[in-house]
């Protein structure tokens, strides 16, 4: 136990995480030479196609320091804000913290947000300067809001570069000096928190744990007490490079566990696992159940996939806690699940894990976020999908959800931030100097603005100097309302989307002229109309393919041609009443991109 440290990487996005788990498995010869490569944690082909992480990463390090043998567990984080609920699971299961700081960036927004998560879990920081070998790079000045921000002696904060690997050996002294062993019983009565789990189609379900209390060994009787499901263990190990079993692991180590495990409701993250025989055991306080932020629908583009598509997002959610479904009927597009997600990145990432882990193939809709509606006869309802609203007369009050955004940058774009922020119905609550040259800015912004194009929108304003963090804060009153869109008259549910109403018109004007550029033309007009309840507030036509039947006409008398016209005519008119309008995936994906 005393030679064990627990301990994770937590930075903003781009700051240096991976690439120093690299060098710490590199220098402690966790990894063989020949196996190395860069990102080497990142095992998604998706996490190293975008450079990001997106899953935590368990791994175990054998490290000699002054002829003692010591463990230690290390766990990668992601950075972008999207996952900071992985970021909370990592930290639940350490005692200690790297805070890794980019040198030529300094302190963003994600790295204050990440250490208040490590403070408040009582972790021991160790904060380490990265990229000191960059041309650009600011060590004094960065180093002057490290000491700021977290209190310490300027000679505590260890220089290091992750890509060359200098400093290295200092930061794992450090790691073995000043990271608390953690503190538990091994002979005590068994207690461990489930901190992630994986699903391997041959072995079922992969359980990852941190034992606090007591031992596990390989063929005990254990209970998950939130399922109060028992199982036996067939299988216990470390999380080496490769997954390597052993006979028993005791209270401080991390570990993971086989018990032929299928379903993947029976596996909850955050839950106690405990012998089967202990009837009261405390449970580990973990961390807060997830709150999505945005909610779409997918679609299997196959009705007959369903099923497929069901089992995919079952498996997808072991993997990934933070996803949330559940099943809904559309009128346009049939059976398929309402999902919620953490933010727009996080729904880009699932609809491409879903395409390339399983092969589905799907539609995703306007994505939107929870509205509270107050009905007339008292009634609080949450509205997730614009297909839930009610009729505008049963309608009292809607609320649509805030956050708090906390924006670093420059302090030359600040205008063009304040512009941005204001024009999306934001209102800055607070600007704070960290130099003479970067600034700190605090906005009240409404949910429902941010999630489709604001992250871009704030990188091209900034040359991507700005950085974003934001929390929800509360509900608040506001004027939204349910925007259709009618094809010949027939709604679409899945182009619908909840605006505010100042913003309707316009919405609905970008979206008809977008769907005009879009939906191939048919052999009948096709009327694009945006209404607010029975209002029409835009229109645009997409003009029907015209064949030339006049074209054999030639000479006579004009009341031929006119006959074969009234025909065509009549032909148009029915096949409009009966013709059906296929919507290609493009327009469902239109919505996103309606600034362009």
């Amino acid at each position: 136990m005393k030679k064990i440290r627990n301990f994770c990487i937590i930075a903003h996005i781009d700051h240096g995480k991976s690439t120093l788990a690299d060098r710490l498995l590199e220098f402690t010869r966790t990894v063989d030479k020949r196996d190395m490569t860069n990102q080497l944690l990142d095992d998604m082909d998706l996490e190293r196609e975008r450079g990001i992480t997106i899953k935590s990463h368990a791994i175990q390090m054998i490290h000699t320091h002054q002829n003692e043998s010591y463990t230690l567990n290390l766990i990668d984080t992601p950075g972008h804000v999207d996952f900071s609920y992985e970021v909370s699971r990592s930290i639940a299961s350490c005692e200690g913290a790297i805070l890794v700081v980019d040198a030529a960036q300094g302190i963003q927004a994600q790295t204050i947000s990440n250490l208040y998560l490590a403070l408040e879990q009582g972790l021991e920081v160790i904060p380490v300067l990265n990229k000191i070998d960059l041309p650009g790079a600011m060590i004094e000045e960065v180093s002057d809001q490290i000491v700021d921000l977290i209190g310490c002696n300027i000679e505590d904060i260890l220089q290091v570069s992750a890509k060359d690997g200098l400093g290295i050996d200092t930061l794992l002294e450090n790691i073995i000096s000043k990271i608390p062993s953690p503190s538990g019983d091994s002979s005590d009565d068994l207690q461990a928190m489930i901190f992630d789990s994986v699903f391997n189609s041959f072995r079922g379900i992969e359980v990852l744990f941190r034992v606090f209390n007591g031992k596990i060994r390989k063929g005990d009787k254990v209970k998950f007490v939130n399922t109060g499901k028992e199982y036996n263990v067939d299988e216990i190990g470390i999380l080496k490079f490769d997954k390597s079993s052993c006979e028993e692991i005791s209270a401080g180590n991390v570990g993971y566990l086989i018990s032929g495990i299928k379903n993947a409701k029976e596996v909850k993250v955050g839950d106690t696992i405990t012998h089967s025989e202990n009837e009261k055991i405390e449970i580990i306080k973990g961390f807060e159940d997830v709150k999505p932020m945005v909610f779409a629908g997918i679609y299997p583009v196959d009705s007959s996939d369903y099923e497929d598509l069901r089992n995919s997002l079952e498996k997808l959610q072991l993997n990934d806690a933070s996803l949330v479904w559940e099943p809904e009927t559309s009128a346009a597009l049939g059976f398929g699940f309402r999902c919620g997600f953490l933010g727009m990145l996080h729904m880009d990432i699932i609809q491409e894990r879903l395409e390339r882990e399983f092969d589905m193939s799907v539609i995703t809709t306007v994505p939107s976020v929870e509205f509270l509606c107050y009905k007339t006869n008292q009634e609080k309802v949450s509205i997730y999908a614009p297909s839930e609203m009610p009729e505008p007369n049963e309608i009292l009050k809607i609320e649509e959800p805030m956050i708090s955004a906390q924006i670093i940058t420059k302090s030359e774009y600040i205008g063009g931030i304040i512009k941005l922020c204001i024009d999306r119905r934001g209102s800055l609550t607070n600007q704070i100097y960290l130099s003479k040259d970067r600034v700190e800015l605090s906005f009240t912004l409404p949910l429902a603005e941010i999630v489709f194009d604001f992250y871009d929108k704030l990188k091209s304003i900034s040359r991507g100097y700005a950085s974003l963090d934001y929390e929800f804060s509360d509900f608040k009153q506001s004027k939204m309302s349910k925007l259709d869109i009618m094809l010949n008259g027939e709604k679409v549910d899945a182009l619908s989307a909840i605006v505010h109403r100042d913003k309707a018109y316009s919405w609905g004007k970008k979206l008809c002229e977008k769907l005009k550029e879009l939906l191939p033309r048919q052999m009948f007009e096709i009327a694009i109309q945006a209404s607010i309840g029975t209002k029409i507030i835009a229109r645009e036509s997409v003009r029907a393919l015209r064949k030339n039947v006049t074209a054999r006409c030639y000479g006579g008398d004009i009341t031929r041609k006119r006959k074969l016209l009234e025909k065509q005519k009549k032909g148009k008119k029915r096949m409009r009443q009966v013709g059906n309008v296929e919507i290609p995936q493009s327009a469902f994906l239109a919505v996103l991109k309606i600034d362009e």
